[in-house]
């Protein structure tokens, strides 16, 4: 049996400026981290003559294209992969549709399955790349690729999107002490409501297509903090990187009107009120997980707590997408 997984993240500065109608005009630059909360995927040969594949369906067939998970589909072709006597299916530690990038874990994931199964050895990046492919050009989600860099890479992680459509893949020069306070001083509440990021991102990716001035200054401003951002993480002043991840919302929130609602406003407004330098709903918004950064964590805790909120703690993951068995 192979055993895959990959890391779902967070983003620490400059989401948004990945989607490729952003980035083929005007390039991106953004800060994400791989987090200690994984999809995994399990492959194995059997002895039936179809294939099965499980997830919150189950599916038995016998051509690839008769497959109605889209990802799955794409990839066993891609890598032209029988699909006979083979059996796929996954799990993961939090939900979909949660802002976590599980999307393109799953696709790493699956992925580094395949190739292993094929005895393939590839690197991080083409891990990256295939799975880009899958989703955006296979697929035509209407995405970004920071998830499927991430996850692949692990770490905490700077990625700079080319108008060539190539990537540009560095560790944040933070120091071990600084990486540890930031570690410590980051805390994750899930709001209870999952959601689709297709409609929030399409609306972005529609209006960036037609250079519509707003979207295109405020994802240039929003790049311009994720900048910031790394210089307040690289000389360790994580008071002012908190402060700009509350910059960040106030302008992330400006983009779309999906991207927050009342409930999410009063948790953000309680936390802040409880000792958060600033914060963030992690992924396209909406709804998924609210992400703080504070000095007082006891406070943040016990406020969000008492307003019915689950906190889910997380830690930094440096190993990326691997194989933990084959």
């Amino acid at each position: 049996m192979i055993i895959a997984r990959s890391p779902l993240r967070i983003t620490l500065g400059g989401g948004g400026t990945d989607l490729p109608s952003y980035y083929r005009e005007h390039e991106g630059f953004l800060i994400a981290a791989a987090i200690d909360r994984y999809v995994y995927i399990t492959l194995h040969t059997t002895f039936v003559d179809y294939l099965i594949v499980k997830y919150s369906k189950l599916e038995s067939v016998t051509s690839v294209d008769e497959l109605q998970h889209p990802i799955i589909r794409e990839a066993l072709k891609m890598l032209d992969v029988p699909c006979r006597r083979l059996e796929i299916a996954s799990m993961a530690d939090i939900p979909a549709g949660t802002g976590l990038g599980s999307s393109g874990s799953f696709t790493t994931a699956l992925l580094r399955a395949l190739h292993a199964y094929q005895k393939n050895i590839v690197s991080p990046q083409i891990i990256a790349e295939q799975a880009c492919h899958i989703e955006i050009e296979r697929l035509g989600e209407p995405i970004g690729k920071q998830d499927q860099f991430i996850a692949s890479y692990g770490g905490v992680t700077c990625f700079r999107f080319k108008k060539d459509d190539t990537v540009g893949v560095w560790p944040a020069p933070i120091s071990a002490e600084t990486l540890h306070n930031l570690e410590d001083g980051l805390v994750m509440f899930f709001t209870g409501m999952a959601r689709s990021a297709s409609a929030i991102l399409k609306d972005q990716d529609d209006r960036s297509k037609t250079n519509e001035a707003s979207i295109i200054d405020n994802l240039h401003y929003v790049k311009a903090l994720g900048l910031r951002s790394l210089k307040a993480l690289e000389t360790g002043d994580l008071h002012t990187f908190g402060t700009l991840l509350d910059e960040h919302w106030q302008h992330k929130k400006k983009r779309s009107g999906a991207m927050s609602n009342p409930g999410i406003d009063k948790w953000y407004d309680l936390a802040m009120r409880n000792g958060a330098l600033g914060g963030k709903v992690i992924g396209a918004g909406g709804g998924g997980f609210l992400l703080f950064y504070t000095e007082d964590k006891k406070r943040v805790r016990h406020a969000l707590r008492e307003a019915g909120l689950e906190e889910v703690r997380i830690r930094f993951d440096f190993e990326g997408t691997k194989t933990l068995a084959q």
